[in-house]
């Protein structure tokens, strides 16, 4: 290793609880609990489609502060309701209720999560920086058995700021008392995660399991949180 990092900062969804199979599950559910095929959603594979393609745009637009978390939360099942052609406002709100309650007791984490947060623990100072919702953040570390691993939980809304902006990294030192140099951020979004944390002046590590082709220079880059053993 090539300096000795105090503090490491590790994002939470799809770095650590793997959102992608903990929300798929959830949806089956929903799909399952709603009979959403009586409504002429025949095929579940193409209703995840439809909503994860949505839930990615009204996120980015959340991120931008063009849109209210609680239009981000029901919207999404609407569009893709809309895309079924099911014009059911009502519909959309309970099945956004329903996934709200449900995904966070979801516990599938990604590879070798686990066995990173075991081998830093006690080691370093360890934190979450996450731009999630403070409650269900807390419940989905809770229920996949990773919250007493960490020290300081940063929150877009404790913080009152979203990564990549400065400012979240700049009050996530503020609580934890690192600095920047013995800082270094884990995390699977190269325009929030890496972005947001190099421009702060923090060292980073890119978590890329799709080996997905970019052009930045982080500090590091794994395709299993696993390569991190050699690191930490």
């Amino acid at each position: 290793m090539s300096k000795q990092y105090k503090h490491l900062f590790f994002d939470l969804d799809h770095t650590l609880w793997d959102f992608d199979r903990n929300s798929e599950k959830t949806l089956h559910q929903l799909y399952q609990e709603y009979d959403l095929a009586q409504y002429g959603i025949t095929d579940f594979d193409a209703f995840v489609s439809c909503y994860t393609a949505h839930n990615d745009k009204l996120w980015d637009r959340f991120r931008k502060g063009f849109i209210k978390r609680d239009d981000l939360r029901w919207k999404r099942f609407w569009l893709a309701l809309l895309d079924f052609k099911i014009g059911d406002t009502a519909l959309a709100h309970e099945l956004s209720a329903a996934y709200l309650e449900i995904l966070p007791t979801q516990s599938i984490l990604t590879p070798s999560a686990k066995e990173l947060l075991q081998h830093c623990s006690g080691r370093y100072g360890m934190h979450l920086i996450t731009n999630g919702f403070e409650t269900t953040q807390w419940l989905k570390m809770q229920y996949s058995g990773i919250a007493s691993f960490f020290q300081e939980i940063i929150t877009s809304e404790k913080s009152n700021s979203l990564k990549p902006h400065p400012d979240i990294f700049s009050y996530a030192m503020k609580v934890t008392g690192a600095l920047s140099e013995d800082s270094i951020m884990i995390g699977d979004a190269l325009d929030i995660d890496i972005l947001g944390a190099s421009n702060a002046g923090w060292d980073q590590v890119y978590y890329n399991p799709r080996k997905v082709a970019h052009d930045r220079k982080p500090t590091y880059e794994v395709h299993d949180l696993g390569d991190l053993l050699q690191v930490f």
